[in-house]
């Protein structure tokens, strides 16, 4: 059972290429890798995720994902397990965070639960494209993964 905030809608298109980066987005001409706070490109197509944790020059690796959606997610979690209520107006999908995600973890836990958040986004993601026809909506939620 999942509350109504907690699905995102994602429409598909083929006009991104799944191992482009500098590609435009499903939405239409915005560069993906610009759209997503805390999400990088690397050269050979896979997003990947790091943080700064508050207060330190630290940075929190959290992944590599295949998706920019994946890794948009795992700084969600990662930003508000870091900094609380505080970041809920900076995440890129406010309304798809956990009801789990807590403000008193240890970095390595974070790390764990942000990875786990965008990969759990990514599989859905990739399972929906491959089986979903083109163009229609998606309702995915990283609480089906976690």
């Amino acid at each position: 059972m999942h509350h109504p905030l907690f699905k995102l809608i994602i429409k598909m298109s083929t006009s991104s290429d799944e191992g482009n980066c500098s590609g435009q987005s499903a939405g239409g001409g915005v560069n993906q890798e610009k759209m997503y706070k805390g999400v990088r490109c690397r050269r050979w197509g896979k997003w990947v995720s790091e943080i700064r944790v508050p207060g330190s020059r630290e940075r929190l690796w959290l992944g590599t994902f295949s998706t920019p959606e994946g890794a948009a997610v795992a700084h969600d979690v990662a930003s508000y397990c870091l900094r609380g209520s505080t970041s809920l107006h900076k995440l890129n999908f406010p309304s798809m965070l956990p009801p789990t995600a807590r403000t008193d973890l240890s970095p390595r836990s974070i790390q764990k639960a942000a990875s786990d958040a965008g990969m759990a986004i990514d599989a859905r993601f990739i399972t929906s494209r491959e089986t979903a026809p083109i163009n229609e909506a998606l309702n995915i939620s990283v609480d089906d993964y976690l």
